[in-house]
């Protein structure tokens, strides 16, 4: 582990009118488990638009239930199960009925292979996988939420030595009873033609990207490449790119950079169009990421 630091209360939700509208988040990060980022919200209309992360995303769902697209599949988390979505795994989120209440994780791939280590008892050579979208154990549940309100601290004060026992005795069972670690790595999506589009779209992300080009690299019409693009990736090219750029975003406003800032850097039209985007991915404003 990193060197310790004071874990610090949630202070941020979302603007007032999704809040007048039933949409609660308080969003916070403890940076000595690895910049781990907690999110803990209430949703009855906010629905997250198509996007990946870095990081894993652990979710327990305290009420209500929340549908979300995962490996070309539509599943449903009711309260008392656990979400799990790996790094770069697209994937959505929305209430299922008349909204949800969740407590969630975004460890990263280092911290996972880290506690996958020591429940192994050897080295690993990737982190973990995780081959259920959703779980079903309700004494992981429990000590999910647990952990999420010791970490949190809003309630009562708990040591850094009690939420390090917990923090580990969660990852430890996740990866213990559900993970697969000698899964295959994961394999990039597909075709060579769609690899080479995604290869200059990664090394381009902050440009405009013209469609005919794409298509012309990828060796296939344009109508033909979208197709083709969205079947081995769950994106279309545009959206593929708006999630390139939001990754980059949350990676620049973990450093400290100004929204503006990382607008530009990332290729957004300008800084509201940074809040849109980042808002549906997210849950929060990049000011309110930036700030945790």
């Amino acid at each position: 582990m990193v060197a310790a630091m004071t874990v610090t209360t949630p202070e941020v939700s979302l603007d007032p009118n999704q809040v007048g509208a039933g949409d609660v988040t308080h969003f916070w990060r403890v940076p000595r488990y690895r910049d781990l980022d907690c999110l803990r919200a209430t949703f009855r209309r906010h629905a997250y638009a198509r996007h990946s992360h870095d990081t894993y995303a652990i979710a327990a769902v305290l009420a209500g239930c929340e549908t979300f697209f995962h490996r070309g599949e539509q599943h449903y988390a009711p309260a008392g199960s656990v979400a799990v979505v790996c790094p770069d795994e697209i994937h959505d989120g929305e209430p299922y009925g008349g909204g949800f209440e969740y407590r969630t994780f975004y460890p990263s791939s280092e911290l996972m292979q880290e506690i996958a280590e020591d429940v192994a008892g050897r080295p690993v050579s990737r982190p973990p996988w995780f081959p259920h979208s959703v779980i079903d154990d309700p004494e992981l549940f429990l000590a999910q939420v647990g952990l999420h309100a010791c970490l949190c601290q809003d309630e009562s004060w708990s040591s850094e030595m009690e939420q390090d026992t917990r923090l580990i005795d969660f990852l430890s069972r996740l990866i213990a009873r559900w993970a697969d670690l000698d899964a295959l790595p994961a394999v990039r999506y597909g075709s060579r033609s769609i690899l080479r589009a995604r290869d200059y779209l990664d090394a381009h992300m902050s440009e405009e990207a013209d469609l005919a080009d794409l298509a012309n690299l990828a060796g296939l019409s344009r109508s033909h490449f979208i197709r083709a693009f969205a079947k081995e990736t769950g994106l279309t090219p545009h959206a593929y790119l708006l999630d390139r750029r939001f990754r980059a975003a949350t990676r620049l406003l973990a450093q400290g950079e100004a929204p503006g800032d990382v607008a530009a850097a990332c290729g957004f039209f300008d800084q509201s169009h940074l809040n849109r985007v980042f808002k549906a991915r997210m849950g929060v404003t990049p000011g309110a990421y930036r700030a945790a």
